[in-house]
Parts: C-alpha cells; structure tokens; sequence
C-alpha cells in the first residue's frame, strides 16, 4: 500500500504553468543596448525596446529616481511584455511591484493607501551586518542515538576542516536536526550562523568529486575554505519597505506577510522606519535600492490616484514608476475632461513616453514559433502559416490562443504533429471579435436589452464597432 501511494505523489515543484508572457527572459539587448531580432523570448519592437534599455541602464547605474515611464500602444503590440522583460533584466535583489489600475479599488482600504504601499513594496533596502560563522569542510558527523527512545536526547560530535586547521565541535540536539534537515555529509562544505545556528550547504568539495560514479545537475562543488574556522563576514539582507512597514506595524510580525492582511498602515509608523533607514544610510549599515513599480492599465485610475502619483514622485525615495495603457483620447476617470490616454496633462509632463507599433507579418511568425515551442507543440509549416496568416487578419492574442486548443484537437484525432486542418477546426469553433460582432448584429433582435441600431448595414455597422 505505501509503494502505491508513493507511485501516486507527484513533484509540486516541477509543475510550471504556462503562462502569457513565461517565454519572457528579458529585453534581447547586446551590451551596447541594441535590440536584437529575436533574443529572451522578445520579437520586434525594436524602439520600444532600446528605449527600455536605456531606462533600465539607468535604473541599474541609481542614476535616477522618481522619473516616470509611460508605455502606450495599441492591444496587443507588447507593453506588458517589454515590462516583464524590464522585470527579469532586473534580477532579483532590485525590487520589482506589478499592479493593474483596476486593483486599487477593489482593495479594502483607501486608494491612496494601496498606491503608497505598492510604492513601498518597489522600494529594496540593502542591509549589511557583520555575523560571526564557522565555515569549513565535514570530515565526520557522528551522532549517538540512546538505546531507549526517549530517554535521553542526542548528542554527536561535528569534525570541520580548513586548509589549515581542524576542529571537533559537540553538537545538541537542535544541531543534529538542522543537520538532518539539511542532509550534511561527509565531504560537503558548509556554513554555520553562531548567532543564529542557521546551517547552510556551499556545496560539496573539489575532494570528494570523485566520490560517486554519477552526479545530478545540482550538485555543486567548490573549494575547501582556507584560514581559520570561525570568521567574521558581511552579510546583507535585502528587503522592501513594505515588508518592513508590516512588520512594524503589526502585533503578529512578519506573519502578517504571509496571511496577506497587511491592512492600512499608519503614517507614523512609516515616517520612523523613514527615520531609522536614514540613521543606517549616514552609518553605513544599509544602502536604498530603488525599484520599479508597473502599473498596468493605467487609465483606470482617477484623479485622486493621478494627483496622489504626481506628490509621490517628488520624493527623494520614490522608485522608477512604469504605467501602460491601450487608450487613445479618452476621459479622465472622475472627471469631465478629455485627455491622452486618459492621464492628465500635469502627469503626462513628467512621463517618458515609449511607444509601441503594432507587429509586422514576420514578427507574428517568429512570436508563433516561440509560443509553440514554449507550450511544447509540435505543428508544421503549413500550420503556421495559416496561424501567422490569421494573426494578421484577426490579432495576435487570439492566434496565440488557437494553438493549444489546436493541439487539443489533432490529439483528438490521434495525430502527432498539428496541421492545418486542425487549425481551422479550432478556428471555426471559437470566434474572433470581429466574426463575433458581425454575428452579434445579424440576430441583434434576439437579444435581449439591444441597443444596437436596426437597418440593412449590418457589416458596415460592425465594421464601425470595431474600428
């Protein structure tokens, strides 16, 4: 019984979901920020994405702070994805906050709140302390376990090595866990936090590597350490400002990060940590990474947002603000007044202003290719074609969302390799909006609550829908 239900568990960290823009791995910039053709997952959009770069280049260099980024283009040209590209050229320890506009009202707390703690979220602070660790190569772990189950507790004994030197360490019972938890070897090279007793696997020694016949791709090796066992070393902790706010501000601590009731936060709180952060930036202690916070579909916003926006970007810890929006001219939300894109005139000042061109017929044939092969599709030329052909005539997004759905259906067929016939079944199957529309003003008298005008131009009144 216990080999089936060992047979039945699956890996949860190998399921990896495939998602809209996972083909992304950055901008597909050389080294003197020329886009390539096609490079990280990214197509076209050549300006769109050698404008990025040099903003990204700025970010990287803390040259600016503060500065805004407006992304605009038609649906679908690839705002979001030079954005998660931005994300990912990034790395890990400069933070990065992605919002949709529409997601500060359904918050329960006020917008200006939301906005300021997504703020804070994208902005890192590095902090450096000096901790005393033991640091060497496993020799021998021996640990002695009593007859009787418990009546009394472990002990062992933990031999470490240097290049130079050699040392016998007796190990409790909190010890010989963390060494359990950690599965630490004869031959690996570990780390051990004094303050703390955090143990931390290096990886396994250049010694020992030819210990066994076969290795996994994970195993790593490095050197014997040199010098003493116990040292004293710098080590810096990289976190936002938010998590600190919730920290602070919270009786359960840093739980409250997990749970996700972070809640409203009060200024005074902010403005000591404001005050702390500054005594460890004069010290020394810590450093401000400034990061970038997105903010999609930016139009949904409303004026209390966009004034909030235009003060916040005024302080000298704000971080590189990044807005995206499909609008052309458009109303202010919770105004009367028209503007660009939605956004008032006093922050559209402040904004660099990248825009995106809608894709040629090559860039949506390289864009199915890599789609393809990142959902694991196998499909033929002709196939692609005919997908890249209705990408042109239709849009993109609904082409690239054909392809599973094709691949479902040529699996229902028993085929091993797409093709076009699949392609059209699926195209016939589900509507684009154009087709959708045309069929909405054909039976628009079926429906209930019609608006639509009645007459004989029915394709002539879709036409104009759409446009």
């Amino acid at each position: 019984m216990a080999e089936l239900k060992l047979s039945e568990s699956r890996d949860l960290t190998r399921i990896e979901r495939i998602g809209a823009h996972s083909h992304i791995r950055g901008l597909g910039l050389d080294s003197a920020l020329e886009p390539r053709a096609v490079s990280e997952g990214m197509v076209g959009q050549t300006a769109a994405r050698k404008a990025a770069g040099v903003i990204l280049q700025m970010i990287k260099d803390g040259k600016i702070a503060g500065r805004a980024v407006l992304l605009a283009g038609q649906p679908g040209t690839g705002k979001t994805a030079i954005a998660m590209g931005m994300a990912k050229s990034l790395g890990l320890e400069t933070p990065f906050a992605m919002i949709s506009g529409s997601e500060i009202f359904s918050l329960e707390m006020s917008k200006t709140e939301a906005l300021m703690q997504a703020f804070r979220k994208a902005i890192g602070v590095r902090i450096k302390e000096e901790t005393e660790i033991i640091e060497g190569e496993v020799v021998e772990v021996q640990i002695d376990r009593p007859a009787v189950s418990g009546a009394a507790s472990k002990t062992g004994k933990l031999t470490l090595k240097t290049t130079e030197m050699e040392t016998v360490y007796d190990l409790g019972a909190k010890m010989i866990e963390a060494l359990g938890k950690e599965k630490v070897q004869s031959g690996d090279v570990i780390a051990i936090d004094k303050a703390s007793g955090k143990i931390t696997k290096l990886g396994r020694s250049f010694s020992r590597s030819r210990d066994y016949d076969a290795m996994g791709p994970q195993v790593k090796f490095v050197q014997c350490p040199d010098g003493e066992l116990q040292k004293r070393k710098e080590v810096v902790h990289c976190v936002t400002l938010h998590e600190i706010d919730v920290i602070n501000s919270r009786t359960q601590g840093f739980l409250a990060l997990f749970t996700g009731d972070t809640g409203e936060i009060r200024a005074e709180v902010r403005e000591q940590i404001d005050t702390k952060v500054a005594e460890w930036r004069e010290e020394g202690k810590a450093d401000i990474v400034p990061g970038v916070l997105f903010i999609d579909e930016v139009h949904m916003l409303d004026i209390e947002c966009f004034s909030f926006l235009n003060r916040a970007l005024e302080n000298e810890m704000a971080p590189i603000l990044v807005v995206a929006t499909n609008r052309g001219i458009t109303t202010i939300r919770g105004t009367n007044y028209k503007s660009p894109h939605g956004i008032p005139i006093d922050l559209l000042d402040r904004l660099l202003i990248i825009t995106t061109q809608p894709y040629t017929k090559d860039d949506i044939r390289k864009i199915v290719d890599i789609r393809c092969q990142e959902e694991e599709v196998e499909i033929s030329e002709e196939a692609k074609a005919l997908l890249t052909h209705i990408g042109v005539e239709t849009s993109l997004r609904y082409a690239i969302n054909l392809i599973t759905a094709a691949a479902l259906a040529c699996q229902r067929r028993k085929g091993k390799l797409v093709e076009s016939e699949d392609i059209t079944r699926v195209y016939s199957l589900f509507l684009d909006v154009k087709r959708s529309t045309q069929y909405l003003m054909e039976y628009q008298n079926q429906y209930m609550f019609n608006e639509a005008p009645v007459g004989n131009g029915d394709e002539d009144d879709a036409s104009a829908m759409l446009s």
